[in-house]
């Protein structure tokens, strides 16, 4: 235990005091939160800069239905009745300065529902959609009064419903509380994201540090003061403290960041004058009851569980792959050699994302419930399970399934490695790795 201690102190001493790792720990937080602020400040800024207005020629050949096009601060539209002088589209164009395109409407666009839309260069979606509503929305109202009912059109503009589901669920004692799908989907796969990213990564580090010690035969003089297995398992669980670590961090920082630039944004927006009464309708702050709903469905998540099982289950595939990569690792002498035994692995982890992806809209279908159950893709699955209360038993047996595997595949990793670390020269094959494992009977 005294040599394992030192071996896991060592790992953990060199991969923490890393340069690369202090930067990169200080730095994704701050990434993170900026990859989700950009696509909000582009759009702003898109919105907030773009003075460019879109000119439009409209040949109403139908004859009714070219005054929907109406302007706005970035769309003119000039109406031309008839094509005086038989004009077609192209030469309108090419008579016109400063004209974005051309919008033709067709004499049966009452049945037909198309319009074209003609210009020198490819429109943007936003343009074409912007035309297409207004359009839609004129011919749907000539559709109503068509049929010469009085007051069809509030009729049906009062007979579209829309219900909004609340989903409400009992704890232990009986009681109510507010519960959100979008919130337990949210939280369900970045808990799945954050495992397989994770178990992933540090796996390849193990593997990647076995090949380097191996290739410089540094493992020879390691191995000669230690049992190859005490080295594995040093390795195993000095980088998954590693990840630990990191995961800890980032939490902190995020939480952190995020705070403060709740504060600053809000102190920023009083310092301004901004207040809530002073912005538009649809940008004032949410009512009290939308924001108490909220607070309602956030306690009623039980984080201490989730983050609770989240360990469990990172513990549990961490030990399950890294073994694996580890024991592969101290068969190649490069790290190239690896791919013919990394593959299989990180193809059993891609598919434990997609089954975990695929199992969003049904959590508790039978494909769920068995990837969850299955131990090398339980980890990534039943995070993404956990939050909707997945039974008991079910866990039970996914954690128990999950640890005896992780257990059986250290084992089989330890066989390979004890055999494998000190090999060099020939390709092995997993005939090669069979036999090993065999041997030790």
């Amino acid at each position: 235990m005294e040599r394992l201690r030192l071996i896991i102190w060592h790992e953990y001493k060199t991969i923490v005091g890393k340069k690369s790792f202090i930067v990169m720990t200080l730095l994704i937080p701050f990434l993170i939160v900026l990859v989700g602020a950009i696509p909000v400040l582009f759009a702003y800024l898109n919105d907030a800069g773009d003075t460019h207005v879109e000119r439009y020629a409209v040949l109403d050949e139908s004859g009714g239905y070219g005054s929907a096009l109406k302007n706005s601060d970035n769309y003119e539209f000039v109406l031309i009745s008839s094509p005086a002088g038989g004009s077609n589209a192209r030469e309108l164009y090419s008579k016109t300065t400063s004209l974005t395109g051309v919008v033709v409407i067709p004499r049966d666009v009452a049945e037909s529902h198309d319009v074209s839309i003609y210009s020198e260069e490819t429109l943007s979606n936003a343009s074409v959609s912007h035309i297409e509503k207004m359009l839609s929305d004129t011919l749907t109202a000539a559709k109503i009064s068509g049929y010469n009912i009085a007051g069809l059109d509030k009729i049906l503009e009062e007979s579209n419903v829309a219900v909004s589901g609340n989903s409400v669920v009992w704890d232990s004692e009986g009681n109510e509380q507010r519960s959100s799908a979008g919130a337990a989907m949210i939280i369900g796969m970045v808990l799945a994201m954050v495992t397989y990213m994770f178990v992933l990564s540090y796996g390849a580090m193990i593997m990647n540090s076995v090949v380097e010690e191996k290739t410089n035969r540094i493992v020879e003089v390691i191995v000669s003061s230690c049992k190859p297995i005490e080295l594995m398992l040093g390795k195993i669980i000095g980088v998954g403290l590693v990840g630990l670590t990191q995961f800890a961090l980032w939490s902190i920082l995020i939480g952190a960041i995020t705070v403060t630039i709740t504060i600053i944004g809000g102190g920023a927006a009083l310092a301004s004058g901004v207040t809530p009464d002073s912005l538009p309708s649809g940008a004032q702050a949410a009512d009290p009851t939308a924001m108490a709903e909220l607070a309602q469905i956030i306690g009623g998540i039980d984080f201490a569980k989730i983050l609770f099982n989240f360990v469990l289950y990172f513990i549990g595939g961490y030990l399950l792959y890294a073994s694996l990569f580890a024991g592969f690792g101290s068969a190649v002498d490069q790290a190239s050699d690896a791919s013919q035994f990394t593959l299989p692995v990180i193809l059993l982890m891609v598919v434990a994302l997609y089954a975990g992806i695929a199992c969003i809209e049904n959590p508790n279908g039978p494909m769920a419930v068995w990837c969850s159950i299955i131990p090398f893709t339980s980890p990534v699955v039943m995070m993404v399970r956990l939050p909707y209360d997945v039974p008991l038993w079910q866990q039970a047996l996914s954690i128990v399934l999950l640890f005896a595997t992780a257990l059986a595949a250290t084992w089989f990793a330890a066989c390979v490695y004890r055999t494998g670390i000190l090999l060099y020269g020939k390709k092995r094959s997993f005939g090669d790795l069979f036999r090993w494992t065999v041997g030790r009977f």
